[in-house]
């Protein structure tokens, strides 16, 4: 499965806001963008004026880091909800991002890091519905249950007392007290990252 290896914080400096890799560390003053608000590299402090262009491929790329996608994982979710008229296309995006188990997982507060969700996914410590899943893109449905499995609670336990745990979300039930998760309904645009300028994106892959 093919990954991003290099380090994080490389990405939030290049974004120039938190997305949130590293867990609880992007909470504290040891933060990457606390200490050096500019971009890695030799050129880094240099001013930049953006074209339309950029301004359209830096929100996909932020949005992409952010839930932890390569590019052909996100352009395909865009192809699916480009395909639907339901919904305003942006908005599908990310819905779709939402509705990811390894999202799931770490918007309920039992790990720190998307990142560190989809490890324990692929390493077979969840299940949905009572079946165990392998895999970290996995798409829920609403009303769909994710527990941790008896073997692993101790596990997860201790990363949870290790990593104060956010505020879940209105869209999911989390019940840290036993290990269980659900996914209550696709967010309202409201109720997502205000910052996210997700027209830009929707732009950015309708110019192709």
């Amino acid at each position: 499965m093919a990954r991003y290896t290099d380090p994080v914080c490389k990405l939030c400096r290049n974004e120039g806001s938190k997305l949130f890799l590293k867990g609880s560390r992007c909470y504290t003053t040891k933060c990457a963008i606390e200490r050096r608000r500019y971009g890695p590299g030799q050129h880094g402090q240099a001013r930049k004026k953006h074209s339309e262009y950029a301004l359209q491929l830096r929100e996909k790329q932020k949005v992409r880091r952010t839930y932890g996608l390569l590019e052909k994982q996100f352009s395909a979710y865009y192809k699916t909800a480009a395909a639907q008229k339901k919904v305003p296309t942006g908005l599908k995006v990310l819905q779709l991002c939402e509705a990811r188990l390894d999202n799931l997982v770490y918007r309920s507060g039992m790990v720190p890091s998307r990142a560190q969700g989809r490890q324990l996914i692929a390493h077979g410590h969840f299940t949905v519905d009572g079946t165990k899943v392998y895999t970290p893109s996995y798409r829920l449905k609403a009303g769909q249950v994710v527990s941790v499995m008896e073997k692993s609670k101790a596990l997860v336990k201790s990363i949870i007392e290790a990593n104060p745990a956010p505020i879940a979300p209105q869209w999911i039930f989390a019940d840290l007290d036993n290990l269980k998760t659900s996914f209550i309904n696709p967010p309202a645009r409201e109720d997502l990252d205000g910052t996210i300028k997700e027209a830009l994106i929707v732009e950015y892959y309708s110019r192709k």
